[in-house]
């Protein structure tokens, strides 16, 4: 196999820039998996760090056992058992000194591991434990034979990597201690300069990366285990160092571009605002402010709207698109799903009516004559485009771009960003962005990740929206909750039923919204029940949106398709079947689906017991709170950046070893000597967006 063309790298007297290739024993058909991993250098394997350690130091009690914990345990075999009803199976049971039991389940199995594992032998064990049909056990846990002096097993704290299809743990371990044998002197590795690193009083980043590679004997494991020890510590403030770098340059490089001045004469917003059958509130007023100081500088606007769920962005943004309207150029507004694009398209249609302003749709399914009237209508009069990724395609030019917002943006790739952006009908100049997300976005997460823009927030709720009552119930207590749908359908309510699977499979999820159906209208007889999920065409999603919102249907059940983008004020009960799947940010995006009118509203949590820890904490901090941004901050906690970011850059933006919420304390330090290294230092800066970064940076400019 002939490796790939990218894959060839210059030679360099740096050790750390010289090709993986030249490591003994990596061969092309290696070379092409690694840079499956993003690994083309060496400096990228001293820099491949791992993602957790397995504690191989100490022996935890099977009593003290917790599901879904990795742990090492420790007895002697008590029965094997072999089966092959269905298919081979295993079953070795131990137990520890204290004679409490555990079961270890192997599926694929040699004769001669049999024989090892006769009952008498003793084992040390290591897995993650699951409750089994007898008990706790572990499937395939790594294990070694005790001998009678106590020797024979190895007590290490190992590290586990990130690792693709085709490379083991072993052989990646192997790969990285050759490139460790390359690291360079302490003074020649360091990219920071030393002024501003020795106030800092962190460790050299030569020993912080022997030392998380291999942990020393004596080393803290405890410090380790949670992520605080100093050579994480280091390597972590490294790592956010290079992306707030990253991001900095990013605005750099795109404010270098001209942007059109956009003021208007004000007129058709203040229009706008007499028309509304509401007063904007102070967050509102504020961002509305923000956006049009931004639009009437010859810089692009690089601006982020967040807010809760019901804050108003929405109008903000149309106040936005009628600054540039007045200034005599185009808006484009773009969606991810054509649900949520005809909500905009419906709403902005009753609000710029009557200002002789005509959104023009187009999206995936405008075929025909309609899609190239919508075509010449770009590069004539239209004032104002709403759609999906379909605006992004070649074939659609515009006369005049001169405002781009983008809803949901964690939704879209770079490149379809681009592709938007880039539709300026003037080369010379690029059109001013506004970016909206419902989903409100942690201090620390702007700080880093959002570094590239202006972030506004919309930090307060209309007046008039009720809060909603959040509670958790077990599935065993099903029919508690249909009876309560009858009755809020009685009062004349409405309600919605979402389903939920934990495979990322729109066909399974669609099966099991089709089954809720049928089980609600056999129970719930009398009672009109409507249908959404992803795999219906886009007219008849429509059609139901449209009965739900108008009260025709009482009870709407669908999938998570309904996240953003519905608005209907009557319904005032939301149930989420096996809410224990989902992600904290998503059951609050679909709990914000009620509550969005006068009515008292509550949301029904069905959960399948047993939660996991991770589970209970986040339905926990749902019931607790109806504040978007605690619950985003909880939600950073919980899950780390990478969902919270959704796709950016070449892929999901997830952190070797910083932390942004273990480490948010570092952050201030960051940005102090980053913005010494961008004034004094620009190579280092270079080296080191490179060295954490890679080849994303190139691909960030969005």
């Amino acid at each position: 196999m002939r490796s790939a063309p990218h894959l060839h790298l210059r030679e360099s007297a740096d050790p750390g820039l010289a090709a993986v290739a030249s490591l003994p024993g990596v061969g092309p058909a290696l070379e092409a998996t690694l840079a499956r991993l993003g690994i083309l250098r060496i400096q990228d394997l001293w820099f491949h760090l791992p993602l957790r350690y397995e504690d191989r130091t100490r022996i935890t009690a099977i009593r003290d056992l917790r599901a879904a914990d990795s742990v090492q345990v420790e007895g002697t075999v008590e029965a094997v058992e072999q089966g092959f009803r269905f298919r081979p199976q295993l079953r070795v049971v131990i137990t520890d000194d204290a004679r409490s039991m555990l079961t270890l389940r192997f599926f694929s199995f040699r004769r001669t591991q049999v024989q090892q594992l006769a009952p008498g032998t003793r084992l040390r064990c290591y897995g993650q434990v699951r409750y089994g049909a007898h008990g706790f056990e572990m499937v395939h846990p790594q294990y070694q034979r005790v001998l009678a002096d106590g020797s024979g097993v190895d007590e290490c704290l190992t590290p586990v990597y990130p690792t693709t299809e085709g490379l083991g743990q072993k052989r990646l371990a192997v790969l990285i201690a050759k490139a460790l044998l390359q690291l360079p002197p302490a003074a020649q590795l360091e990219q920071i300069p030393a002024p501003l690193l020795e106030p800092l009083r962190l460790q050299s980043l030569r020993d912080a990366l022997l030392q998380v590679h291999r942990p020393a004997a004596d080393a803290d494991v405890a410090a380790l285990l949670q992520g605080i020890h100093p050579s994480q510590r280091r390597l972590a403030f490294e790592e956010l160092l290079a992306h707030h770098l990253g991001m900095k340059r990013l605005r750099a490089r795109i404010r270098s571009h001209r942007a059109p001045g956009l003021a208007g004469t004000g007129e058709a917003q203040r229009d706008l605002l007499a028309a509304l059958p509401f007063k904007l509130t102070g967050a509102q007023q504020r961002v509305a402010r923000e956006i049009a100081r931004d639009m009437s500088r010859s810089e692009p606007m690089l601006r982020l709207v967040h807010g809760d769920v019901g804050s108003g962005k929405t109008v903000v943004a149309a106040l936005a698109a009628l600054v540039a309207i007045e200034s005599g150029f185009q808006v484009a507004l773009m969606a991810p799903t054509e649900l949520l694009a005809e909500q905009h398209l419906r709403n902005f249609r009753d609000w710029f009516a009557p200002l002789g302003i005509e959104p023009v749709w187009l999206a995936g399914k405008v075929q025909g004559k309609a899609r190239q009237a919508a075509m010449t209508a770009l590069q004539g009069p239209a004032q104002l485009v709403i759609g999906t990724h379909a605006l992004m395609q070649d074939a659609v030019a515009f006369r005049k771009l001169g405002l781009v917002i983008i809803d949901e943006q964690h939704r879209f790739g770079v490149h379809q960003r681009l592709a938007l952006r880039d539709k300026g009908a003037d080369a010379e100049l690029v059109p001013h962005q506004l970016v909206l997300t419902a989903t409100p976005i942690p201090r620390t997460l702007a700080m880093t990740a959002y570094a590239d823009l202006d972030v506004s927030r919309i930090d307060e709720l209309p007046p008039g929206r009720s809060p909603v009552t959040t509670v958790a119930i077990s599935t065993a207590r099903r029919a508690e909750v249909v009876d309560r749908i009858r009755a809020a359908c009685g009062e004349g309510r409405q309600a919605y039923w979402v389903c939920t699977l934990i495979e990322d499979s729109e066909q399974l999820e669609a099966q099991a919204a089709e089954t809720t159906h049928a089980e609600l209208e056999r129970t719930l007889q009398g009672i009109s029940i409507g249908l959404i999920h992803g795999r219906m065409k886009p007219a008849e999603k429509q059609k139901v949106m449209q009965q739900f919102q108008s009260g025709a249907i009482s009870v709407l059940v669908a999938t998570t398709v309904i996240e953003v983008g519905v608005d209907v004020p009557n319904a005032s009960l939301m149930i989420m079947e096996n809410a224990e799947r989902l992600g904290l940010a998503q059951l609050h995006q679909l709990r914000g689906r009620v509550g969005r009118g006068s009515l008292a509203s509550s949301c029904v949590l069905l959960y399948q017991p047993p939660l996991s820890a991770m589970a209970r904490e986040r339905l926990n901090a749902l019931r607790e709170t109806n504040d978007g941004f605690e619950i985003a901050e909880k939600d950073l906690k919980l899950r780390g950046p990478g969902e919270l970011l959704g796709t950016r850059q070449t892929g999901r933006l997830e952190f070797r070893i910083a932390n942004l919420t273990r480490d948010a304390a570092m952050l201030a330090e960051v940005q102090d000597v980053a913005g010494t290294m961008l004034r004094k230092h620009a190579g280092a800066c270079d080296r080191l967006i490179a060295r954490w970064v890679g080849n994303s940076a190139r691909f960030a400019d969005a």
